[in-house]
């Protein structure tokens, strides 16, 4: 009897032993698995870090080229507008020879005219450029802005 009795305390002990070693171990995965978690987590924010900076980088670059395009349509008008004066001082010139006529005076003034309405022209096309790049990059970031939402949603 003696004999079962302390067999079954030697029982009773390790089971005990078991169990808070189990308990012990449990804790220990536990903790292991929250650090994982976390570096999951800080992976994740610098990925999404990274995904920012690049597409800012991107965004500069589209609007680089787009200012480009801007000078480029500068230049183009800079360049009419030097070959339209260029014809109305032969114009005046040729008038100043012949003797100047009604017909000239008119077709100097449909010059200045159609110089002024390119002029116009060009400041539409650039608003209207401008506004469209305006819009795009308000798009760009809604979806970035949209993006980052449902990623933080994720990590959470």
């Amino acid at each position: 009897m003696e004999l079962k009795e302390e067999l079954e305390e030697l029982k009773e002990e390790k089971e005990e032993e078991l169990e808070e070693e189990l308990k012990e171990l449990k804790e220990e995965l536990e903790e292991e698995l929250e650090e994982e978690e976390l570096e999951e987590k800080l992976e994740g924010e610098e990925l999404v870090e990274l995904e920012e900076e690049l597409e800012e980088e991107k965004l500069e670059g589209e609007e680089l080229e787009e200012l480009k395009k801007l000078e480029e349509l500068e230049e183009e008008f800079e360049d009419l507008e030097m070959k339209l004066e260029e014809e109305l001082e032969e114009l005046e010139e040729e008038e100043l020879e012949d003797g100047g006529g009604i017909g000239e005076i008119k077709g100097e003034l449909e010059k200045e005219e159609l110089k002024m309405e390119l002029k116009e022209e060009l400041e539409e096309l650039k608003e209207d450029e401008l506004e469209e790049e305006l819009k795009e990059e308000l798009e760009e970031e809604e979806e970035l802005e949209m993006e980052l939402k449902e990623e933080l949603e994720e990590l959470n």
